[in-house]
């Protein structure tokens, strides 16, 4: 499955909070539902669920996430 990068804009608090909680072992479930929108929205089906790759280093932040995707989409 190839993969598509997604990456959401955010701020400095919020970018933290995120990466601290799947850190944790937890989910930020708005940002992993944002990312899959994005998907959607480039014209792409999903294969999987949203995978947290990080945050952007600096201005602006920006949560980074990978996403599975299907070929066959047209």
């Amino acid at each position: 499955m190839p993969l598509m990068r997604i990456e959401l804009d955010s701020d400095r608090y919020t970018a933290r909070r995120v990466e601290q909680l799947y850190q944790a072992g937890k989910i930020h479930h708005e940002s992993r539902d944002a990312a899959r929108d994005e998907v959607w929205r480039r014209g792409r089906t999903p294969a999987g669920e949203p995978v947290f790759v990080g945050i952007s280093n600096g201005e602006p932040f920006r949560l980074i996430y990978d996403v599975d995707v299907y070929t066959d989409t047209t």
